[in-house]
């Protein structure tokens, strides 16, 4: 199920690429929520635990891609 959440949303981000032309490299927090089918304070206790790689820009969080798969990868 995870697998085809990652897959829909993959398909949606090639569907409308980034204005840069460049691949996502982050996911938000409604991105993870999408993913694990979960609510908004399962993902911030996950991304408090430093599971993954995320960054506080402003007052949004961004999670790395690439640290956000290999974790779920594993799991």
């Amino acid at each position: 199920m995870i697998e085809q959440r990652l897959a829909e949303l993959n398909t949606r981000n090639t569907e409308h690429p980034p204005a840069s032309g460049n691949e996502k490299r982050a996911y938000s927090v409604d991105d993870i929520m999408a993913i694990l089918d979960i609510s908004r304070s399962s993902a911030y206790i996950l991304i408090k635990k430093n599971l993954f790689r995320s960054v506080k820009i402003g007052n949004q969080l961004r999670i790395s891609k690439a640290s956000f798969d290999e974790w779920l990868d594993k799991g």
